[in-house]
């Protein structure tokens, strides 16, 4: 003789079409939500959150681009004092800038900017050229100097992956 069992009856699914179709519009409605406000995010001088904003406003923007990299440039002055030794240091300005690199300076001679005794003298310290204001109406151009001893301390935190080492021909 056969024995009949009974089967349980079938549990309902923990994840139906129905459900999964609403994790699914809940997920794409949050990208969506996401991009929407980071596409819509107004940054203003108080708020330079991305070199993108940074190229955006670099003197000559498209010849800095193209031949060098933009740059936030500040001025400031540092007063010392001897007797009693102390330091004074001014509000420093912050102001949109270009580095060119070394092979584009000629961008600066045909112009009529820099002379062959500047060119000269910078090449001669290894350095390169720095500009702020639009190249067609009287920038101020300064020898700068790379100075590849600065690290950017956000990158190297204790726990974090290592930085990965610049190659030499970077400089500028």
């Amino acid at each position: 003789m056969r024995r009949r069992t009974k089967m349980a009856p079938a549990k309902p699914s923990l994840f139906n079409y129905t459900a999964l179709a609403v994790i699914g519009g809940v997920l794409i409605l949050g990208i969506g939500i996401g991009i929407a406000i980071s596409s819509t995010t107004t940054l203003t001088p108080e708020n330079v959150a991305s070199s993108q904003f940074i190229d955006r406003n670099a003197p000559s923007t498209e010849t800095c681009i193209k031949f060098g990299a933009s740059a936030m440039v500040t001025d400031l002055r540092v007063f010392v004092t001897l007797n009693p030794f102390n330091v004074y240091v001014t509000q420093p300005k912050l102001q949109p800038g270009c580095v060119l690199r070394t092979s584009n300076w000629a961008i600066l001679k045909q112009r009529n900017l820099l002379n062959n005794q500047q060119e000269r003298d910078c090449k001669q310290r290894m350095n390169t050229f720095g500009f702020t204001g639009e190249l067609e109406s009287n920038p101020t151009i300064n020898c700068i100097y790379q100075n590849d001893s600065a690290a950017n301390l956000f990158i190297n935190q204790p726990g974090a992956a290592p930085a990965p080492t610049r190659p030499e021909t970077e400089r500028f």
